[in-house]
């Protein structure tokens, strides 16, 4: 019989951290993945150079976790970012600084960051089984007992829960662990994609007549059924053949998969502010004073250099002002050209699939998981972390800082709870 005290079912980001935290406090560790190796998935991360934290307080990393981010607050008072950098730091893995306050590896390689956790694994002596699937978690009594794999079950009092959520399903994520918990009884809350590109089937979009277009410092807001705004994000944002890309739209899309949740998937409104630093007014006195220096041109060429040119044309046409010259625009016509730099409407119908967005949003309720430990509140000994958890945050290493936290914070509660809990061998 084969007997642990933790058993880990994920290497992944959360799942690396709960077995080293684990093994770490004493308990012999297991550590299962379905695939060949460990990591996988954060071999991707940060465009495969792997953006490890952020720089950043606690309230301000939580701010940027826009998906439950709240319920991090116990978990950060007990291992937080700044602990990350200490941990990889300490096991010689320097990391440097960069925009925004993203911690990457001084090497620019996200194997650095694996090889790092792998190499403490190993010296921390965590049995590691790769090509493993784990079919079924193993309870008694409310009481976690071990897990079944296809030929063998394993006995340990604690199991950890941290196989991701469904994006990047080439590296293993097929949303293997929400159907685990499912069968012990726990709540998984509607998922949906997040950090993803958004698709838009407007007229505009569908004529390609924007494609790779990039504005710089823009705002992006997503309006609810009555106009109101939700949230907006000035960041770049980059037109494609299907919608849009880049930051700004990447942190609305989350939003926008909630809201066509709640509207019956009707298309979602967007607002484009590409003078988000600039009043109305600001904008009206630089346009008025443009014309006024080539009345003779076509509002086009008056300006000309003012706003991206394909922007600007879109923006003539749809006010039928392509061809106008500069001095027989009227004082209406202008001020319709400058809400439409504050406030162009663009229609979102869906996002990208899961499979192809960054993050997951929803997965196992947190009604149903105690904030302190990530121990469940239906199984003893059943906890979780990363992805699986309905937490979700902004790309800029949110994400990972959430894995790693959940991760160590339940793999060393979990070694707490194994140390005095008595398994029943006998009747096994």
């Amino acid at each position: 019989m084969k007997l642990f005290d933790v058993i880990v079912v994920g290497a992944g980001t959360s799942g690396m951290m709960a077995a080293i935290a684990a093994a770490t406090a004493g308990s012999n560790t297991l550590l299962i993945e379905k695939n060949k190796r460990v990591g996988k998935k954060l071999l991707l991360t940060g465009g495969g150079r792997c953006n490890v934290t952020n720089n950043r307080p606690a309230d301000e990393i939580i701010a940027h976790i826009p998906g439950n981010g709240k319920f991090l607050y116990s978990a950060f008072s007990q291992f937080n970012n700044y602990d990350i950098m200490e941990f990889f730091e300490s096991n010689g893995t320097h990391l440097k600084e960069e925009d925004h306050g993203r911690m990457f590896p001084v090497t620019d390689r996200s194997k650095t960051i694996v090889e790092t956790l792998f190499n403490k694994l190993e010296q921390l002596g965590v049995t590691i089984y790769t090509e493993a699937k784990v079919e079924k978690i193993l309870h008694k009594d409310q009481q976690v007992i071990g897990v079944a794999l296809e030929h063998e079950k394993i006995y340990a009092p604690c199991v950890i829960l941290t196989t991701g959520g469904r994006t990047y399903p080439s590296t293993g994520a097929t949303g293997d662990g929400y159907k685990l918990a499912k069968r012990l009884g726990h709540t998984i809350s509607p998922l949906y994609a997040t950090e993803s590109p958004i698709i838009s089937e407007d007229l505009f979009i569908r004529d390609k007549t924007l494609q790779g277009l990039s504005l710089r410092d823009v705002s992006l807001a997503v309006l609810d059924s009555k106009g109101k705004t939700i949230v907006s994000h000035q960041m770049d944002l980059l037109f494609t053949h299907f919608g849009l890309s880049g930051p700004a739209a990447l942190r609305c899309s989350s939003f926008i998969n909630q809201e066509l949740q709640k509207n019956n998937d009707l298309p979602v409104t967007l607002s484009l502010d590409i003078f988000p630093e600039k009043e109305k007014s600001e904008i009206l006195s630089e346009l008025q004073s443009k014309l006024h220096e080539h009345p003779d041109k076509t509002i086009k060429n008056a300006l000309k250099n003012y706003i991206p040119e394909r922007y600007l044309d879109l923006l003539l046409e749809q006010l039928k002002l392509v061809n106008t010259p500069a001095k027989q625009v009227t004082d209406l016509q202008l001020e319709q050209f400058v809400q439409t730099t504050k406030g162009f409407l663009i229609h979102a119908v869906k996002t990208l699939p899961i499979e192809k967005s960054f993050v997951t949003g929803g997965g196992i309720s947190l009604k149903e998981v105690n904030p302190k430990t990530m121990e469940s509140k239906k199984i003893g000994g059943l906890f979780f972390a990363g992805e699986l958890l309905d937490i979700n945050g902004y790309t800029g290493g949110y994400n990972v800082t959430a894995a790693f936290v959940t991760g160590h914070v339940a793999g060393s509660h979990a070694a707490e709870i194994a140390e005095y809990t008595y398994l029943p061998l006998d009747e096994m």
